[in-house]
Parts: C-alpha cells; sequence; structure tokens
C-alpha cells in the first residue's frame, strides 16, 4: 500500500483528502505544517507528498528547500488560484507539479496515479546513457556530471532520460507532455519551461549556455550529441 503525506493547515481539507485517498487505496499521513511534515516524511518514508503553500510555523516553500536536501520523493502542490504563481516558485524548489483549488477529487486522484507510476516505471531494469561528463544510470536512478553525483525530482529525471535516449532529436513541447504526462499528468504544459530550466541548473556548467539540453526556439528542446 503507498503512503501520502498530506501537509495542509486545515483540518477539513486533510480529513477531506485523507477521507477520499484511503477509499483509494492509499495509507494517509496528515500534518499540519511544514514543520510536523518534516518529521512525518522522516518517519513515514512516503511515496509522494500533497503539500499546501501558505502554513503557519513553517510554510510550504520552507518544507521544500529543507526536504529536497534529504529526500526527492515527488511533491505535488496544493494552491488556491490566486496563488497559482507562487507555485511557480515550488516547481523551482523541487515540486513536481501543482494543482489548484477548488480541484475535483477525480483529477487530483489521476495526478496522484500518474507520479506514483512514473515513479514506479523508475524503478524497472533500465538504460544507461553517457554524454561528456553527462551520465544517467536507469538501473540505479542516478546522475552524475564528472562522477558528481546530482540529486534530480522524479520529473527532472525523467525529462532527462527521455531527451538523452535521442540524442539530437528535437522533441516538441507537446511531444514531450504527452511522454511524460502518462495519460494522466495533467498541467505538464504549464510548468514544462520551469523544470528544464531546474535541470539545466543542476546539470549544465553554464545553465545560461547550455551543453547538454538546448532550446530549439518556437519548437522544443533536444538533447545535443556530444562528440
Amino acid at each position: 500500500m503507498k503512503t501520502i503525506l498530506v501537509v495542509d493547515d486545515k483540518s477539513s481539507v486533510r480529513l477531506l483528502l485523507q477521507d477520499y485517498l484511503g477509499e483509494q487505496g492509499y495509507r494517509v499521513v496528515p500534518a499540519a505544517n511544514g514543520r510536523d511534515a518534516i518529521y512525518a516524511a522522516r518517519r513515514e518514508k512516503p511515496d509522494l507528498i500533497l503539500l499546501d503553500l501558505m502554513m503557519p510555523e513553517m510554510d510550504g516553500y520552507a518544507f521544500l528547500k529543507q526536504y529536497r536536501q534529504e529526500s526527492q520523493t515527488p511533491v505535488i502542490i496544493i494552491t488556491a488560484k490566486e496563488e497559482e504563481t507562487d507555485a511557480v516558485l515550488g516547481l523551482e524548489l523541487g515540486a513536481d507539479d501543482y494543482v489548484i483549488k477548488p480541484f475535483r477529487m477525480r483529477e487530483l486522484a489521476s495526478r496522484v496515479r500518474a507520479v506514483l507510476r512514473r515513479v514506479e516505471g523508475a524503478g524497472k531494469p533500465g538504460r544507461v546513457f553517457k554524454a561528456g561528463e553527462l551520465e544517467l544510470d536507469e538501473n540505479l536512478h542516478s546522475v552524475t556530471v564528472g562522477g558528481a553525483e546530482k540529486s534530480l525530482t522524479p520529473m527532472e529525471f525523467n525529462l532527462l532520460a527521455t531527451l538523452m535516449a535521442e540524442p539530437g532529436r528535437v522533441f516538441t513541447r507537446e511531444q514531450l507532455v504527452d511522454h511524460l504526462a502518462e495519460g494522466g499528468f495533467a498541467g505538464l504544459e504549464r510548468t514544462l519551461n520551469v523544470h528544464v530550466r531546474n535541470l539545466r541548473t543542476k546539470i549544465e556548467p553554464d545553465p545560461d549556455q547550455p551543453r547538454y539540453v538546448e532550446t530549439v526556439f518556437g519548437v522544443g528542446y533536444r538533447f545535443r550529441s556530444q562528440s
């Protein structure tokens, strides 16, 4: 049974998500703020985290900054419509996706299933890609640059693996969204640029002049073949 950590300062939201996700077959662990969530995540080792941003004591941003130093467990942000731009900052801090309140429970469940499928797929026997000093190992779910390991979120890892699998191929934004979405990860078309920017920050010697992940203006992205 998969464990989901639900972090929200409103008890009504925690109870609603706990009841619904419990009916879907998940084990749900509630937390009322980021500080409690840090301790709960260390103790429970959740498979996925649903995270509100605006909370007392420790908000979602502070939680992400601290937790991403400890774990790459996927995180889906839950945010109000007027805070949608704030959700982009959450993505830059390492979240994998966001949903906007009010949301339909079916939509949330679809996002949860899609993220968990992608993480499970990353654990299956896979390939090893090498390009210059960059190496991605699907078996170990690791990425190194010059021998130094880089900590990527599940989304960033899958994005890089997709591009490295076909060096030189230009992927349109739509093709990348379709490939990574796995038929249920809606909203990626709004956040793809953020994930690419975060990825470049971690693997490129100079993110402003990328050596590996190139932008093909007006089309999409490609992984540059290394001579």
